[in-house]
């Protein structure tokens, strides 16, 4: 089973679903995220554990994993989940995440913005298995996405979504198939 974490409108969690992948819960660090949203359509699941209503990340953390050990969830994927998580939550999971660049290059929060004001001409999509870096973890898949001439960042965005929603389902495919193995942390 699967347990998605989003932080903003949910289309990567609306892939995994739309792919019929056994997505058993939803959990989210903002309460108002569209995803959340998303899996309550779907009757899945859904939660929100807001930083502020805890002690610390650690605290938050654990009480998630909790939530989502009580969901029967054996595979975390992060779709859009824009927090970096604690190692005592790492150790409980094997974790995938989609970075919309061609990793090593343009890790964390602006990587599209990254890539424009870089002027490559390509950038692409990755996954891979989370660890306690920033977007560090080993690579399961990449894709090339070209960047054109006047690409806005909602444009390349576009074209991003197109093969994160894609290559992410894929991906967890063939990780609950027994075709990846997460790394030891």
């Amino acid at each position: 089973m699967i347990g998605v974490l989003v932080s903003g409108e949910g289309t990567n969690l609306q892939a995994l679903l739309d792919a019929d992948l056994p997505v058993s819960a939803v959990a989210s660090n903002v309460p108002a995220a569209g995803g959340l949203d998303r899996a309550r359509r779907a009757a899945v699941p859904a939660a929100a554990f807001e930083l502020a209503d805890f002690e610390s990340r650690h605290a938050r953390d654990a009480a998630m994993a909790d939530w989502l050990a009580s969901h029967a969830v054996d595979l975390v994927v992060c779709a859009g989940y824009m927090q970096l998580l604690t190692p005592g939550f790492l150790e409980r999971f094997p974790v995938l995440n989609v970075h919309p660049s061609l990793l090593p290059a343009f890790p964390g929060t602006r990587a599209l913005e990254a890539a424009l004001e870089a002027g490559v001409a390509e950038t692409g999509v990755t996954v891979h298995f989370v660890d306690e870096g920033i977007d560090s973890g080993p690579v399961v898949a990449q894709e090339r996405v070209p960047v054109h001439t006047g690409d806005t960042p909602a444009a390349l965005r576009a074209r991003i979504h197109e093969v994160e929603h894609r290559l992410l389902p894929e991906a967890a495919r063939r990780y609950l198939a027994g075709a990846l193995r997460s790394p030891p942390l």
